[in-house]
């Protein structure tokens, strides 16, 4: 292969880009390495970086997926060192645990904007 491919970052639509990318930065830390009007960027730490951009006409997905609503698209799985305390800290940020749960030992919450995200302990 003669091209070079790294993943540089996820990118979130959002009606409100600047809301959603303060409340990843509230949960997560990081610096905002790019702020205008439709388009942000967090610079996570560890390295990653999610990005937000302006969707006016954003629907919020469902969780559980159910037929003839909007589907999830991607979901960001978050490793944590407490889960509980990790739960407790998302839900602080403005993050809501969803209702229904599929595993006893990973927590599904939704952002302000309705992403799906996992919260998860490392073993």
């Amino acid at each position: 292969m003669s091209a070079s491919f790294r993943l540089r970052s996820v990118v979130l639509g959002s009606p409100a880009p600047r809301e959603l990318a303060a409340f990843y930065r509230r949960m997560l830390g990081g610096d905002i390495v790019d702020d205008e009007q439709d388009w942000v960027v967090l610079a996570a730490p560890g390295g990653g970086r999610l990005a937000f951009q302006l969707e006016e006409d954003h629907v919020r997905p469902s969780w559980p997926a159910r037929t003839g609503e909007q589907q999830m698209q991607v979901h960001l799985d978050i490793s944590v060192g407490d889960l509980a305390d990790a739960v407790a800290h998302a839900t602080a940020c403005g993050a809501i645990e969803a209702s229904w749960q599929p595993q006893d030992d990973v927590r599904v919450m939704l952002d302000p904007d309705g992403h799906p995200f996992c919260l998860f302990e490392l073993d």
